[in-house]
């Protein structure tokens, strides 16, 4: 599998987990408020990201106030923009270097590989963080473990 095909597999599962993370959040549920903080979290935070790789400016704060119905609309959105640019996604370019501004405005540049490992990382560690604090309120969370996404058909 060539690299670029392996990150659009690795987006593809994150889709899918962002998705099952929603599905297990309730309004109602104690402990929701934070979770929705992270998760909302997670969206601005992969939708800023490929702002700096578009050289785009930032659309939304690193740590957004979204309704579940808000986070539910630009999760999707955020996973169709990321779709649209891997679809044609090279080799060549993941080796692209993106020069860029942190939130403390401190100045790096790192290639666009770097930069997508980095957002699957990240989205994968506040997914974890949603499920400890969901455990830690009697709440069943989502089982988004890519082995299971992949042994289930959930991704290709």
């Amino acid at each position: 599998m060539e690299l670029h095909e392996y990150f659009r597999r690795q987006f593809a599962y994150d889709a899918w987990a962002n998705q099952q993370v929603l599905a297990a959040l309730q309004p109602d549920d104690t402990g929701f408020a934070r979770s929705l903080e992270l998760f909302a979290h997670i969206i601005s935070a992969e939708r800023l990201w490929l702002e700096r790789i578009r050289l785009q400016p930032q659309s939304l704060a690193v740590w957004p106030e979204l309704s579940l119905a808000q986070a539910t609309g630009q999760s999707s959105e955020v996973n169709r923009l990321w779709r649209d640019y891997l679809e044609p996604l090279s080799s060549a370019g993941l080796a692209q270097l993106v020069s860029y501004k942190n939130s403390k405005g401190e100045s790096y540049t790192s290639t666009v590989a770097d930069i997508l490992t980095h957002v699957l990382l990240h989205s994968a560690y506040h997914r974890g963080q949603i499920a400890s604090h969901m455990r830690a309120n009697a709440l069943n969370p989502a089982y988004t473990d890519f082995i299971h996404a992949a042994r289930q058909g959930f991704i290709e």
